[in-house]
């Protein structure tokens, strides 16, 4: 997890000393080595669904552009047969995430779970140059080819590839979409791009780092031993309050993320902080010219969007403020739901203590109603 194992270098000295005095340190050493990781943080996806008792697919789907993505399913809850047509829900994961964002906690507090239980079949799709998606039909991760792309990718071939495989693996017409940060992005960008698309879903809403591998026992370790130390690390990145988080889960968190990405989505990702609307990849005005036709990147357009949409924001989110909100709001054409919740952070989405009462529920209360 490079991005926390900077924060530990850089910030540590400042945490330690506000969170924990020496005398305390000295106490709860004999409590820290008693702790033990969470079996899930060396699981992969389909050895946590199992894990929690849940029946588990997974499938390989081939992208217009040739890369091959990951996608998870379960298929049925833990107490209900495999059998029959149930409605479908996609999950898409944030940035630097991957499918394991969704089951990452307990079942009663994990909405890839609760769905499942709730009688849905459920699937986890996981955009190129992840953990679960780094292959390709003709290229490998070594070539810098590879990694050409952004979000923008993600959105015209990774999204479609993937609904589509799923719609035609389960015979449903209709399709529940339900994205992360970057994963209601690259909704945006599939819904907008491709009409027809849209047209089969019903609901959406919110919200080059790879791992290494030889860093993910040690860090695991060091988050089983320090856990709230770790968890006021992530809020510190992504905003909240650690109080909201289950720290006895941050081995699992930091032992499945960072999951990667291409620099060419987060140099993308760093544009759109200059830019003035929601647009893709500059490539400067030569390169534009030949792939877009025009100099400058066009820009997406959202208000073409007319299926139902809901949206869940947070007062402290660092990546996606109120600001940022407020400015896509008035765009989404059939807004059917929103709520803001003021102290929540990024992570409080897909982890917060308390999200299975403030927004799970309500997910699974809007899906069952457009049935």
């Amino acid at each position: 997890m490079w991005f926390l194992l900077v924060l530990l270098c850089s910030q540590g000295i400042a945490f330690l000393a506000g969170f924990t005095a020496p005398s305390t340190l000295n106490s709860d050493k004999s409590q820290n080595r008693k702790k033990t990781r969470n079996p899930e943080c060396f699981m992969n996806v389909s050895e946590i669904i199992r894990y929690h008792g849940y029946p588990s697919e997974e499938y390989q789907v081939t992208t217009k552009d040739g890369y091959i993505l990951g996608v998870f399913r379960i298929p049925a809850g833990r107490n209900s047969e495999n059998t029959g047509q149930k409605p479908v829900v996609f999950l898409q994961h944030a940035f630097l995430g991957d499918a394991t964002h969704w089951i990452s906690n307990l079942p009663n507090n994990s909405l890839g779970f609760l769905l499942a239980d709730a009688g849905y079949d459920v699937w986890m799709g996981n955009s190129r140059g992840n953990t679960w998606s780094l292959k390709h039909k003709t290229l490998n991760p070594s070539q810098k080819e590879f990694w050409q792309f952004s979000f923008d990718e993600m959105g015209k071939y990774d999204i479609p590839a993937e609904l589509y495989f799923v719609m035609n693996k389960t015979g449903q017409k209709d399709v529940y979409y339900v994205g992360h940060s970057e994963g209601t992005t690259i909704g945006f960008i599939a819904f907008s791009t491709y009409p027809d698309l849209a047209k089969q879903l019903v609901l959406g809403c919110k919200g080059a780092m790879h791992q290494i591998g030889f860093l993910k026992g040690p860090m695991t370790q060091l988050c089983t031993s320090l856990d709230k130390f770790c968890g006021h690390v992530l809020c510190y990145i992504a905003g909240g309050n650690i109080k909201n988080l289950n720290t006895s889960r941050i081995d699992t968190y930091v032992g499945h993320s960072p999951a990667g990405t291409s620099v060419q989505n987060i140099i993308h990702w760093h544009q759109l902080i200059y830019a003035d609307q929601f647009q893709a990849y500059d490539y400067g005005s030569k390169e534009n010219m030949k792939k877009y036709n025009q100099s400058t990147p066009p820009a997406y357009k959202i208000e073409k969007i007319s299926i139902p949409t809901a949206v869940w924001s947070g007062g402290r989110d660092t990546f996606a403020d109120p600001e940022d909100i407020a400015r896509l709001l008035p765009r989404i054409t059939n807004l059917i739901y929103h709520e803001h919740f003021p102290t929540w952070g990024h992570l409080d989405f897909i982890w917060g203590l308390d999200a299975t009462e403030k927004m799970y529920q309500k997910i699974i209360e809007l899906i069952t109603k457009y049935l």
